[in-house]
């Protein structure tokens, strides 16, 4: 095939068949790099030696770039299996169980535990379901409504922290060509992610209000003693570690990578703040905050005895095996990014060419980046997955320029791939989720479902009063008061059934 094919549209082709792949078969790691061939072959004419030489070229080139990301993940999942192997999970959970006096107090405990542990959404799905599981199970909390907490908390709450392995992710998924700071691209999506600041929105009123509907109020009627499932109870073995030991390096990881943000962005040769977080590598950034919060861990736990020399050492395997998938993931859509970008297929310049023409198809592009990146994390499984190979054709649609309109289709990718993935029964964070509270997994899904798709629906209204307006106030505003219109009718609806029951 001699023809030029670059940014027409065959140029389209990679990212949709990876697309349909995925919806197909339900496995995101073949689908992503059949998608990645498909694209190398059309580029080299269907030469399958070269198809291939240009796949691992692209790949090792984007590894190279990304290297700190892949570091900074390893690290963070060797700091996880040390928390968790040093008893401190263990030992927060023992102190709960002592300190919480009521069923709202469980629920909220849970919540602000999973809040807390914000860097890394395994490492929350896990850590708070060992945790709070005796303290919710006392207070007849179901399984299932557990189940939605920690879910609640995990990737919503890590994809608004700018100190987390989402963050990480989302900043390196731009197109190689930009010159934009993904960082700081990432920061200003954080007040127009709808989907993750209505789900808290939610939840809090939920626990609030101690009230539920749909799937999860039948669910808790059928068990009205809580549901403690019959499943082997899996409990975080570990050493004499106390709460301190949990919420300490975390704390210290949280500050050192701030300070990191500082240092590499020039802030102690003079640069002022803004400056500094403005100009920051954050990826190096971040590999320096967790080195040392692993060196602060070390100097926590050994002297004290907490873990031998030997436990701490066979934590860096186990934490390595933990990250093993993300950065599998990652590197298979980086290269994919890749084979779509300018030097290549050019999948910008086309998708750019057609969009540019057409306003109101412009106006609509946060709406249908919402749908596509919901529709594909729910197929998929994954929502990192998700944004990498959608976050680069939003920015071919919109120019290399931080615009309004780029924030808000980015922000409205972000929302979609955590609601996919809240929904989707073979997402990894689903699937940890229901691991950590000990609940049956299609019963999380179930149960999860009508919430998240009613907080999808509104997010929806926001993302389309938000591009047809080009405002991103105007799509939280849009969106946040439908939510408050949708809880206040859900309110006068509990309060009916309450004086019914009374009667």
């Amino acid at each position: 095939m001699s023809m030029d094919i670059t940014a027409t549209i065959w140029t389209l082709l990679p990212p949709i068949i990876a697309i349909a792949l995925a919806l197909i078969t339900k496995e995101v790691y073949s689908s992503l790099l059949i998608g990645i061939l498909t694209g190398t072959l059309l580029y080299t004419g269907f030469h399958p030696l070269h198809a291939v030489q240009t796949t691992f070229s692209i790949m090792g080139g984007k590894l190279g770039d990304n290297i700190n990301i892949c570091i900074f993940l390893v690290l963070l999942g060797i700091l996880v299996s040390l928390i968790t192997r040093s008893g401190a999970s263990r030992a927060y959970g023992e102190w709960a169980v002592k300190s919480i006096k009521s069923r709202r107090g469980a629920a909220f405990a849970t919540s602000f535990l999973g809040m807390f542990i914000f860097v890394d959404d395994y490492f929350n799905c896990l850590t708070v379901g060992t945790v709070m599981r005796p303290v919710t199970d006392k207070y007849r909390i179901t399984r299932a409504k557990l189940a939605y907490i920690i879910d609640a908390t995990a990737a919503p709450i890590c994809i608004i922290a700018p100190i987390s392995s989402w963050a990480a992710a989302v900043g390196s998924s731009l197109p190689e060509s930009s010159t934009m700071d993904g960082f700081m691209l990432f920061l200003h999506t954080i007040p127009m992610n709808l989907y993750a600041l209505l789900t808290i929105v939610f939840l809090l009123w939920l626990m609030a209000s101690d009230k539920d509907f749909a799937a999860m109020q039948h669910h808790a009627q059928r068990h009205p003693d809580g549901d403690v499932a019959e499943m082997s109870e899996t409990h975080v073995v570990g050493g004499a570690g106390k709460v301190y030991d949990l919420i300490l390096p975390i704390t210290a990881l949280i500050g050192l990578c701030i300070a990191g943000m500082l240092y590499t962005g020039g802030f102690w040769e003079g640069a002022s703040i803004v400056e500094a977080f403005a100009d920051c590598d954050s990826p190096a950034a971040l590999v320096l905050g967790s080195f040392f919060a692993l060196v602060f861990t070390f100097l926590l736990y050994i002297p004290r005895k907490i873990l031998t020399f030997r436990q701490f050492c066979e934590s860096f395997t186990e934490g390595f095996k933990s990250m093993v998938p993300a950065i599998l993931i990652l590197t298979l859509a980086w290269t994919l990014s890749g084979v779509c970008s300018e030097e290549y297929l050019n999948i910008g310049g086309y998708v750019s060419s057609v969009v540019s023409g057409d306003s109101v198809l412009s106006m609509l592009m946060p709406a249908i980046f919402f749908v596509i990146s919901l529709a594909l994390a729910f197929a998929t499984g994954t929502s990192w997955g998700t944004f990498s190979i959608l976050i680069p054709i939003a920015v071919a649609v919109f120019g290399d320029a931080p615009s309004t309109m780029l924030v808000m289709t980015v922000a409205a990718c972000l929302s979609g791939a955590v609601c996919g993935d809240h929904i989707s029964p073979i997402s990894d964070t689903t699937i940890l989720a229901s691991a950590g509270a000990q609940c049956d997994h299609i019963t999380h899904v179930s149960t999860q479902m009508p919430y998240a798709l009613l907080v999808a629906a509104v997010s929806l209204a926001g993302f389309l009063a938000g591009g047809l307006t080009g405002n991103g106030i105007v799509a939280l505003a849009v969106g946040g008061g439908l939510l408050v219109a949708v809880i206040l009718v859900l309110s006068a609806r509990f309060r009916k059934q309450d004086s019914q029951r009374s009667a």
